[in-house]
């Protein structure tokens, strides 16, 4: 047997106990927790006519709306099975009657209230059977081995549907955990996975995922207005502060030359070196601002060569790959490029790595879409986060505007490992 398929058997084998183990651990928490979010859900609404019910609706609903997005995580986690939520939102400041006549008229409140019966029954078996298929096998090896001897009566004992009352019969039971085991083995997985996508066809909606859409779309477009704004101020006070100010002094020096060629040639000369500097100067400048909004590199070679380019200003040793078939749109590649700049920045200043590794590849998908990904790996210290204000989370803004996301792992130690991805098609 090779390496790879012992790892392959492995590999399933572990992802069996961990199927079973979190559908035992979902259906331990779906029962009580539905029963008691539908139950006081009911009770909180029917008090409303006698006034209670205004007062305790809100804070009701609310858990139950925490008790769904839980839901909704760990759907996303366990499962990949997205589930937008689509809550309309509610005034800050809003009475308990607004508050709770808001919640009521909003749809989502009775998808959740619909969703809460069927979690507790078809939910819960569904959650059971991943963990009921893989470790009632167990009962049956035991009841084979030595255990029917402890549980035979006068009636015997039933496994399934084998009586069990000699030691024929127990191997019957081996021989029917044998055959549950080996159905386990392709259905465990599959089977939480069913739990899920049910928990998604009555919690979730093609509203929810439009408005959600909407939502995504609406901050794209402000950070990208704001990223705009922002890049304008900074051009705008590059030129003020640096190009302009040479030129301004540049022409100054010439002014005064004029007025000293014919008195004091020795000090126009000295007055025309130092211009011949400044104009030198400027120029760089120049150069580098507009490598700052778009590097020749990139629209001459493309984004590998530029990325290549990056690389070798680097202090650290890097290493690039890159697997580009053929060229993305101007903006998409803008923006990777200074995305990858701005990753490389952060890695040289923070992780104290010696060495870094980037890799640019794109997956077709269809002929007219596909995936850039771009993964920089470096072996500094870790501890790595996307919080606001960060150079990370301004990356994730500027993905963003290109439907593109950016993952970042980076535990304590490290190595950090940065992932952007960017849907586009390539010419």
């Amino acid at each position: 047997m090779t390496n790879d398929t012992k790892s392959a058997r492995s590999s399933r084998a572990r992802g069996m106990g961990v199927a079973a183990l979190r559908g035992l651990g979902l259906a331990l928490i779906t029962l009580p927790g539905s029963v008691l979010c539908f139950v006081l859900s009911l009770v909180s609404i029917a008090l409303i006519p006698i006034g209670v019910g205004l007062v305790t609706t809100p804070w009701v609903l609310t858990g139950v709306r925490a008790y769904a997005d839980w839901r909704r995580v760990l759907a996303a986690e366990w499962g990949g099975v997205r589930i937008p939520p689509a809550y309309r939102p509610l005034p800050k400041d809003a009475n308990p009657w607004t508050r709770t006549f808001g919640m009521l008229r909003d749809p989502a409140t009775w998808r959740d209230l619909r969703w809460l019966p069927v979690d507790m029954t078809a939910g819960f078996v569904t959650a059971l059977l991943p963990a009921v298929l893989l470790f009632y096998p167990l009962e049956g090896f035991a009841i084979a081995a030595w255990l029917w001897r402890v549980l035979d009566g006068e009636s015997g004992y039933w496994y399934g549907f084998v009586r069990v009352h000699d030691q024929t019969s127990a191997l019957g039971a081996g021989a029917l955990a044998l055959v549950l085991l080996f159905f386990a083995h392709f259905l465990t997985a599959r089977l939480l996975q069913v739990h899920f996508r049910l928990t998604q066809a009555v919690l979730g909606s093609n509203q929810g995922e439009l408005s959600e859409r909407v939502r995504v779309l609406t901050e794209t477009r402000r950070d990208a207005v704001d990223t705009s704004a922002a890049e304008l101020r900074r051009i705008e006070r590059d030129l003020h502060d640096g190009a302009q100010a040479r030129l301004v002094a540049m022409g100054m020096d010439l002014g005064t030359i004029e007025v000293l060629l014919d008195k004091d040639p020795e000090k126009a000369k000295q007055l025309l070196a130092h211009a011949r500097k400044s104009s030198v100067e400027a120029l760089a400048e120049l150069r580098d601002l507009v490598r700052g909004i778009h590097p020749p590199v990139l629209a001459e070679r493309g984004l590998g060569d530029a990325v290549r380019a990056l690389a070798l200003r680097l202090p650290i040793a890097t290493e690039v790959n890159v697997e580009l078939p053929g060229r993305a749109e101007a903006p998409v590649e803008s923006a990777a490029y200074f995305a990858v700049s701005e990753v490389l920045t952060n890695a040289v200043k923070h992780s104290d790595a010696d060495r870094i590794w980037i890799d640019l590849h794109h997956t077709a998908h269809t002929e007219s879409a596909g995936m850039l990904r771009v993964t920089v790996t470096d072996n500094g210290k870790g501890g790595a986060v996307i919080e606001a204000g960060s150079g990370l989370a301004g990356i994730e803004r500027r993905l963003g505007t290109f439907d593109g996301v950016l993952a970042v792992s980076s535990p304590a130690g490290g190595p950090t490992m940065v992932t952007m991805e960017i849907p586009c098609a390539l010419s």
